[in-house]
């Protein structure tokens, strides 16, 4: 080992006993003792972060003898240990609010809580609407250009497909011209209501 070397300054060495205790070594906090105050020792509740400053004998007595709780009530050490399991951070309870108690009922209650989008609507009976939901404006023009309504099913919006292509067809109508352009249209609108999700 070298002991020139940059690295040996980093080493951290458990100091001797001989070097602490010497001038620089606080005095014992004891009352009426003069050694070395080498151990520390907590203050007390209130004053956490402060400590005594003891020699090894009177750190064992105070350690002995030390209660943390001394002068609260069994009520006060329980909401102590309580709090303890939190942190001592505040808490509150999950769902404390009107709607977890029971105390406001919404709009769409279906089996006793509130249920705003309607996500258990199959239960209230009220499916067909809720399960349905509002059009955007090239899917209307889709539909219309398949000729169907807004409450039009998916199985009723491919069979109108499938009946539309056989009728415009080009091999069905001669190669006109119009029936073609006809039959682009209704596969672009399939085709969108496709991506929308509708079929």
């Amino acid at each position: 080992m070298k002991f020139d070397s940059k690295y040996f300054d980093c080493v951290r060495v458990k100091p001797d006993h001989a070097r602490v205790v010497g001038p620089e070594a606080p005095a014992c906090q004891w009352k009426g003792c003069g050694g070395s105050g080498l151990y520390r020792a907590p203050m007390g509740r209130g004053r956490e972060g402060q400590y005594l400053r003891l020699c090894l004998d009177h750190v064992r007595e105070f350690n002995a003898s030390y209660n943390y709780f001394a002068g609260m009530s069994n009520a006060e050490v329980e909401a102590y240990q309580k709090d303890s399991l939190t942190g001592h951070r505040p808490t509150w309870r999950v769902g404390a609010n009107s709607w977890a108690h029971g105390t406001q009922r919404g709009m769409g209650c279906a089996g006793g809580f509130a249920d705003p989008h309607d996500l258990f609507a199959w239960r209230t009976g009220r499916a067909g609407d809720a399960l349905r939901r509002t059009l955007k404006p090239l899917e209307l023009k889709s539909l219309d250009a398949l000729g169907l309504t807004t409450s039009a099913e998916r199985h009723e919006i491919k069979a109108r497909f499938k009946e539309l292509v056989k009728r415009h067809h080009p091999d069905a109508n001669g190669g006109d011209k119009r029936s073609e352009d006809k039959l682009r249209e209704i596969i672009q609108a399939y085709n969108y209501l496709k991506q929308a999700g509708l079929v």
